[in-house]
C-alpha cells in the first residue's frame, strides 16, 4: 500500500511569549506571521514574565483551546514559556515547527534581562530542539505600537529560515518603540552588561501582614556602539546572536592548574 506524503507550501511557525495568551503583542505577531507561514499559538494562560527557563516537573499540566474574535486561536497552557515549546513539539503538535518565535514582549530584553527572561528562554528551548528560533521584544511599558515590531518579524523569519543559524544559536531581536520613519537601521550586536539596582519595597496589607514588591531600575548602562541597548539609544534594531552554552571556555586551562583534589 502506497503511502501519501503530505506537501506544505509555507513554514510551520509555533509562536509563543511570556506575556500570555491574552497580550496584544502576541496577536500583532501572529497576524503579521501568518501572511508567509501556517502559525500555531501555544501560549501561557497568563503573564508568566521574569521566570526564566523554568520548566514544571511536580504539577500537571493543563492545555485548553482559546478563542480570539469568536474562532480558534491557540492553546493556553498552565505553565511556562519553555514549558509551551516543550509540550507543542512533545505533545500538542502533529505538525513539528520549522521555527519557534517568541514576543512580541512588552519591555526590552537586553544586558542580563535575558537571563531572567521567558521570552528570551521560549527561544532558547527551542533551539534546545534544534528548531531555528528568535525572540523579539518592543522596548517599553507603555504606549506601545507594535505595528513596526511585528512587521520587522515577518521579514526577519524566512532570513533566519534560509540562512539558518550555527548550533546552539538564536536571535534575541530588540526593536525601539518608535514609528518606523525614526527607525535608523539594524544593528548587529552583543550582549550588554547593565544590571539593575535592586529594591525591595515594602508594604502592609490589609490583614497588617508585611509583604515585599521588586522594583528598581537599571544601572551600569552599558551603552556602548555594538551592545543591545546601545542600538536602542540610538533607535536602531537590535539584533543579538543567543548561546545557550554558559561555559567560560577562556578559563578551562587556568582553572585546571588549581589543582583542585577531591
Amino acid at each position: 500500500m502506497s503511502t501519501q506524503l503530505k506537501s506544505f507550501s509555507k513554514p510551520h511557525i509555533l509562536v509563543t511569549n511570556d506575556d500570555g495568551i491574552f497580550a496584544p503583542g502576541l496577536y500583532a505577531l501572529y497576524e503579521s506571521l501568518s501572511a508567509i507561514a501556517d502559525v500555531t499559538v501555544v501560549a501561557p494562560d497568563s503573564e508568566r514574565s521574569a521566570v526564566g527557563h523554568a520548566i514544571t516537573i511536580t504539577d500537571p499540566l493543563r492545555v485548553t483551546s482559546f478563542e480570539k474574535f469568536g474562532k480558534f486561536f491557540g492553546y493556553a497552557v498552565n505553565g511556562t514559556p519553555a514549558d509551551c515549546v516543550k509540550i507543542a513539539y512533545f505533545a500538542l503538535l502533529e505538525r513539528k515547527p520549522d521555527m519557534v518565535v517568541s514576543g512580541i514582549n512588552y519591555g526590552s530584553n537586553t544586558g542580563i534581562n535575558i537571563i531572567y527572561s521567558g521570552t528570551v528562554s521560549a527561544a532558547t528551548e527551542g533551539t534546545i530542539l534544534g528548531i531555528p528560533s528568535f525572540a523579539v521584544s518592543l522596548t517599553t511599558f507603555k504606549d506601545a505600537d507594535f505595528t513596526f515590531a511585528a512587521k520587522f518579524a515577518a521579514k526577519l523569519a524566512p532570513l533566519v529560515l534560509s540562512n539558518r543559524l550555527p548550533k546552539g544559536t538564536f536571535l534575541n531581536v530588540n526593536v525601539p518603540n518608535v514609528p518606523e520613519t525614526e527607525i535608523r537601521g539594524v544593528a548587529i550586536t552583543r550582549m550588554g552588561m547593565a544590571i539593575y539596582d535592586d529594591k525591595y519595597d515594602k508594604r502592609t496589607d490589609p490583614r497588617n501582614r508585611d509583604y515585599y514588591w521588586l522594583t528598581g531600575s537599571k544601572r551600569d548602562n552599558d551603552e556602548g556602539e555594538d551592545t543591545d541597548d546601545g542600538a536602542i539609544q540610538k533607535n536602531m534594531v537590535s539584533i543579538t546572536p543567543i548561546h545557550y552554552d554558559l561555559t567560560n571556555h577562556g578559563i578551562l586551562e587556568e582553572l585546571k592548574m588549581w589543582k583542585i583534589d577531591k
